[in-house]
């Protein structure tokens, strides 16, 4: 069977700090063959770099939109600089993770917004795809990518409507289902996930984030036990909540959905 691509996974993030080296053997175990990691901030630059040399993977690099708050313009000439010392590295594969957040309160949002589209730019002169963080977002996310053309890349943890899907699949977009598509609350999501066109579906896990169904704890249990951690490893078992929506069998979803990573993240299929 081909080899699960987790398009998203945080394994630089301080919760693998004690036994990074055993997750990622586990999702080696699980059959997971690629690991896309994202960078959240000028700092984690270099760790995310060299992270996915060790294990294998890819990564991206960019300024999330909850860490611009703490950013500053040279980060952004920080990115630049990066992409362009990296541009002959073929584990460099995106810009990202990088977009909007209109869902946390009391964020800047214009300066939100001024990083967004300068990270765009920087993606379209280096010729990179971008990988976004949507969360109410969509629609000035979609008016972002018509001002500033890139070459595609994934919505990550994309739970918008069917409309904002086909505008970004029109734009050259995968979009991103992970954990969230296992709750059997998330109605919206397994819609999409059951509806939208092959070739527009990829899997991740945001690990350690967004963990699915039987990880998640709600507010009682967290505060009688911690939460339990996502992991590359569930990407397997989220992969089958998909499969059972779209009535397809494990390989050909692992073989639709790496296919779509690679289209969405050329550098994946070097």
């Amino acid at each position: 069977m081909t080899g699960w691509i987790d398009t998203h996974c945080h394994l630089d993030a301080q919760e693998f700090d004690a036994d990074r080296a055993a997750v990622v053997d586990r999702a080696r175990a699980a059959g997971v063959s690629r690991l896309v990691l994202p960078a959240v901030q000028a700092d984690h630059f270099d760790r995310v770099r060299e992270l996915a040399h060790a294990v294998d993977g890819a990564y991206a690099l960019g300024i999330h939109p909850l860490y611009v708050e703490r950013a500053v313009d040279a980060d952004l000439q920080r990115l630049r600089d990066a992409l362009q010392a990296l541009r002959s590295d073929p584990r460099l594969v995106a810009v990202g993770e990088i977009g909007l957040d209109h869902f946390v309160p009391d964020l800047d949002l214009a300066k939100q917004q001024h990083f967004y589209l300068a990270q765009l730019a920087l993606a379209r002169d280096v010729g990179l795809p971008v990988i976004l963080h949507v969360r109410r977002s969509a629609d000035a996310l979609l008016k972002g990518l018509r001002q500033v053309r890139v070459r595609g890349g994934i919505a990550h943890a994309f739970n918008g409507s069917a409309v904002q899907a086909g505008q970004f699949v029109a734009l050259g977009f995968k979009l991103g289902f992970g954990g969230a598509m296992t709750h059997e609350r998330a109605l919206q999501i397994r819609r999409l996930a059951a509806s939208l066109p092959d070739a527009a579906i990829v899997l991740e896990t945001d690990a350690p984030d967004i963990p699915p169904q039987w990880l998640y704890r709600n507010a009682q249990q967290r505060a009688d036990a911690p939460q339990a951690r996502n992991e590359p490893a569930e990407l397997p078992r989220i992969a089958a909540t998909l499969a059972a929506l779209r009535g397809w069998t494990l390989p050909h979803t692992a073989e639709i959905t790496s296919a779509n990573a690679r289209a969405a993240l050329p550098g994946l299929a070097a």
